[in-house]
């Protein structure tokens, strides 16, 4: 069998793998073949790959040679033709991308999403959205320092006091917990609101504050998601929220609810009450945004206020995103090579079924079969 990867397109800098995730496929008896300068934006060179036993080849070769392709994001425009009888995994957000997924039952693509592995403890391994969520809560506060006219810290000197940042972050998932450590690493005084209450205690654990809003649904089986909330809830926490904005300096934004727009959480009128110089990194920007304002890749200046939609600030580190996206993806591609490195597509596992999005000309997928429908 033999597996290919793509040069992922711009902005996009992450590659599916890296030299050092070659070495392993190799071991399983996995022909890798690697488009020219396919890692040349995360750091691994054509010749690392060599090194490491790929074969260096054109994007032609790639569609040709290769039984299952990796990359990251969808290939370009009308590329899905080359992929008859193939197997492409990725991201592909397919409960927001209905065209995507109806060209690929049309063309008989097999398509694997690895954004859409069933949450569990057995999967913990490949989910892909940790792993890239936590850097992007790393850079999503350093990107707010950098934006932010101000310090982080609080500096007492002969010139006089400055006090701390005031950091908020909506959404204590994993983004936003790394958010919360990054954010105390560098002095900003930090609160966080959830509507789940159980992860109260880590945030914490952190040296943060925890705003508490009750009546909040219960997200426990959520997989890790917020869920939609009753109007009454919403209006105690838009009260509670409009407070907690107007006295932030920096604010991170990180809810999403799957198969759904993004809720709004922080209106203009709140962003309208904000202190002049201070930033907004959304990070639900690929869906709507937890602002009124946010436009996905780009940043907007509101009445003072930066506003940065964001979803792809992963790629912002793109030496170690691709090390661990492509770790989520070496334990995910054990399920389906045999050991003799054959191809090996077992529907009977829970992660393989879970993850295949359109197979033989058909969506395999019921969410995503009820979303297109």
């Amino acid at each position: 069998m033999t597996i290919g990867v793509l040069k992922e397109s711009s902005p996009e800098t992450r590659v599916s793998i890296l030299p050092e995730h070659v070495t392993i496929l190799k071991k399983w008896n996995v022909a890798v073949i690697i488009e020219t300068n396919a890692g040349a934006t995360a750091f691994a060179m054509n010749g690392k790959y060599i090194q490491a036993g790929a074969e260096i080849v054109s994007r032609d070769e790639v569609f040709s040679k290769a039984d299952i392709i990796l990359c990251i994001n969808e290939p370009q425009s009308g590329e899905l033709s080359l992929l008859q009888f193939k197997i492409i995994l990725g991201v592909y957000q397919p409960l927001f991308n209905a065209a995507l997924v109806k060209e690929c039952v049309a063309k008989g693509v097999t398509v694997f999403s690895i954004d859409m592995i069933p949450r569990t403890t057995r999967a913990q391994s490949m989910d892909v959205l940790s792993s890239q969520a936590n850097i992007a809560g790393y850079k999503a506060v350093l990107t707010a320092a950098n934006l932010f006219p101000k310090y982080f810290p609080m500096f007492m000197t002969a010139a006089g006091s400055i006090p701390p940042a005031k950091m908020l972050i909506l959404g204590a998932g994993v983004a936003g917990l790394q958010a919360v450590a990054t954010g105390r690493r560098l002095g900003a005084v930090v609160e966080v609101f959830d509507t789940r209450p159980a992860v109260k205690e880590e945030v914490m654990s952190l040296g943060a504050k925890f705003i508490e809003v009750e009546g909040a649904a219960d997200a426990s089986k959520a997989g890790g998601y917020a869920v939609e909330q009753t109007a009454d809830f919403m209006q105690h926490q838009k009260a509670k929220i409009a407070e907690s904005v107007a006295k932030a300096d920096i604010i991170i934004t990180t809810a999403q609810i799957p198969g759904k727009k993004a809720p709004i959480l922080i209106t203009t009128e709140m962003m309208e009450a904000m202190k002049n110089g201070s930033v907004i990194i959304d990070l639900a920007a690929a869906t709507g945004g937890n602002t009124e304002l946010t436009i996905n890749d780009e940043t907007i200046v509101h009445n003072g206020v930066s506003i940065v939609g964001n979803s792809r600030l992963a790629a912002g580190m793109p030496s170690d995103a691709s090390k661990l996206y492509g770790k989520n993806i070496l334990n995910f591609l054990q399920l389906m090579i045999g050991k003799e490195g054959q191809l090996n597509l077992n529907f009977e596992d829970d992660l393989v079924k879970g993850t295949c999005i359109v197979h033989e000309g058909k969506i395999t997928n019921d969410r995503v079969q009820a979303f297109v429908s």
